[in-house]
């Protein structure tokens, strides 16, 4: 049986399954990233919430594994030469379970480097960027006199959906006709910036006809649709 002890964070969240994939997580942009990955893969893994309301990423044991308090993280008990691998950020998540298995990331290498550069795009420009919008907007920001800053974020955050917008003009995906993790990457920022955010008005959404297409087409996919819940309350 595979004995995943040596990882402190097991003792406040035990494998029950210990040979599957353990995933801890909550269902933010970046959380479900993950969950829908491992949902389109059809991967064995085994969900543990990752609680803010209670602190949990702030606990030693979470720190172990992702002492950037950020979820998600992982451990593949089936790792690199078959041992355990403990893996935080999900961008390196994604790579890493795409290289895995060999699914949603080109085999030209050329078009992987290209897919990687879209994977990098959403980690450095439309989740900090989105993610300020719904600071601003929504949560203690938006109490803030001076709305200079939520200008600053709104601008940046219409640009980046018009440069998304314009790649995938004539596209079915991201890289075209592939559906890769460049899409379960950036496609959830989209759906939570003019979902849970409401900044649908404030960005202009409804002109970036090209984002709503291929967002509507992600969230009918059923992995999607299960990711997105994952792990549950």
């Amino acid at each position: 049986m595979t004995d995943l002890s040596r990882f402190a964070i097991t003792r406040k969240w035990p494998a029950a399954h210990p040979e599957r994939l353990q995933l801890y997580s909550l269902p933010t942009p970046n959380g479900v990233k993950v969950s829908i990955l491992l949902e389109e893969l059809g991967l064995p893994y085994e969900p543990h919430r990752v609680a803010f309301d209670r602190n949990d990423q702030l606990s030693p044991e979470f720190l172990s594994l992702s002492p950037n308090n950020k979820i998600p993280a992982i451990i593949d008990p089936q790792g690199p030469g078959g041992q355990p691998l403990a893996l935080f950020e999900s961008g390196a998540i994604l790579w890493y379970l795409a290289e895995k298995t060999g699914r949603f990331i080109p085999a030209d290498a050329a078009r992987r480097y290209e897919t990687l550069q879209w994977l990098m795009w959403q980690m450095g420009g439309v989740g900090p960027m989105f993610g300020q919008v719904g600071f601003f907007h929504k949560f203690a920001g938006k109490d803030y006199e001076d709305k200079r800053p939520r200008q600053r974020y709104v601008d940046e955050s219409a640009r980046l959906l018009r440069v998304l917008d314009q790649r995938l003009e004539g596209h079915d995906w991201i890289m075209g006709a592939d559906y890769t993790v460049a899409d379960i990457a950036v496609l959830p920022w989209v759906r939570n910036l003019i979902g849970f955010y409401g900044a649908r008005e404030l960005v202009g959404f409804d002109q970036f006809k090209q984002v709503a297409r291929v967002l509507d087409a992600f969230l009918q996919r059923p992995a999607v649709q299960r990711g997105l819940t994952i792990p549950g309350g």
